[in-house]
């Protein structure tokens, strides 16, 4: 079990669990076990110390920064210190992960293919309090619909990271709960592989031994989760605007040049659709998706989803006001809502999928 590292953030943790569970590890074979103290209370110090003195490794901080900045600052620190490892295994330290549940996944990546490995838990078990099981159920449908990977459990802490993946993971935003989502958010976007080993659920006590604050912690999360979309809204909303202001100046425009209102709406929809369409890729380019890469291949990409756009746009609003008595902005605002839900998960999965 030497070519792993056993990685455990505890902020004021129970101290008989914890010290039994570490002797549990050890007497597994994991011989390379290293704490981070993240700013426990003063009473800790003794505590922490004598671990130490038992030949476990303490990396502490000076005050509590949270999980997130916890985790960084320790793969930085094995990165620095150790040699000769693979993964580094992080667990809970409020005994959530049972140890035989640590040795499974160890064997399992002695053989196995480079990914990194989840730790799931099954929140359909009746001893899962039924925030956690709501909460986590929640978050792992959102996480689908964004990032299109299914992972049943999106929070675990015992997660197996190959060492080649740390690098990377150290740059990623978060100081709390919101980096182990930006973990999942990097390798998925950028296909690191992502493996989920089925491990028993714990809850001691109703989980009062968890760290996770509902309101506060959930807001960072689905804030990470769901930022890029609401910036994809703001952007589209800007677009719109321009968009179907072009239309509706135009339309009064060209009403006096063109003989009928069928070439009056596929004019002006192309038209408006040119000017929002540039304004429209610049923006995502740059502000919502955060594209830094200089690549033809996107902006063909765009450009040919822009094109199905137009069409679809002109096409369907067209024929619904020639059938319905409806004010044709009107018509185009209900259409290119739905075409902007569909247009969002095409440039977030295939145009610009690999972006910063």
């Amino acid at each position: 079990m030497d070519d792993f590292i056993i990685l455990i953030p505890a902020l004021n943790p129970p101290r008989d669990i914890l010290k039994s569970y570490l002797y549990e590890l050890r007497d597994m074979g994991f011989t390379r076990i290293l704490l981070v103290n993240d700013g426990s209370r003063a009473e800790y110090d003794e505590y922490f110390d004598k671990l130490i003195n038992e030949g476990f490794d303490v990396f502490t901080h000076y005050k509590n920064f949270g999980k997130g900045r916890a985790l960084k600052n320790s793969f930085n620190y094995i990165l620095n210190t150790y040699e000769n490892f693979s993964y580094v295994i992080t667990v809970d330290s409020d005994g959530q992960h049972k140890a035989s549940d640590v040795q499974n996944i160890a064997n399992i990546l002695k053989k196995s293919e480079v990914a990194m490995y989840l730790g799931s838990r099954d929140f359909n078990e009746e001893s899962v309090p039924f925030k956690s099981s709501f909460g986590n159920k929640t978050t792992s449908f959102i996480y689908k619909l964004m990032f299109y990977d299914k992972i049943g459990d999106t929070q675990t802490g015992l997660r197996a990271i190959p060492k080649a993946y740390l690098p990377d993971f150290l740059d990623l935003p978060g100081e709390r709960f919101e980096y182990e989502i930006n973990m999942l958010i990097n390798s998925s976007q950028t296909k690191k592989k992502i493996i989920e080993i089925p491990i028993e659920t714990v809850y001691f006590d109703n989980n009062s031994e968890t760290h996770f604050h509902p309101i506060m912690d959930s807001f960072k999360i689905y804030r990470v989760m769901l930022g890029t979309f609401f910036k994809f809204i703001i952007s589209s909303l800007s677009s719109f605007l321009v968009d179907i202001g072009a239309f509706t100046v135009l339309t009064k425009f060209l009403t006096r040049i063109l003989a009928t209102s069928s070439k009056v709406i596929w004019a002006s929809t192309a038209l408006a659709r040119i000017i929002s369409g540039i304004f429209n890729y610049n923006v995502n380019k740059n502000l919502v998706f955060a594209d830094e890469k200089k690549d033809k291949g996107k902006f063909i990409k765009y450009v040919s989803l822009w094109l199905c756009q137009l069409i679809l746009s002109a096409f369907f609003v067209d024929m619904i006001f020639e059938r319905v008595n409806m004010n044709a902005s009107l018509i185009k605002l209900i259409v290119d809502t739905i075409i902007f839900l569909i247009s969002f998960t095409i440039q977030n999965k295939f145009i610009f999928n690999g972006s910063k």
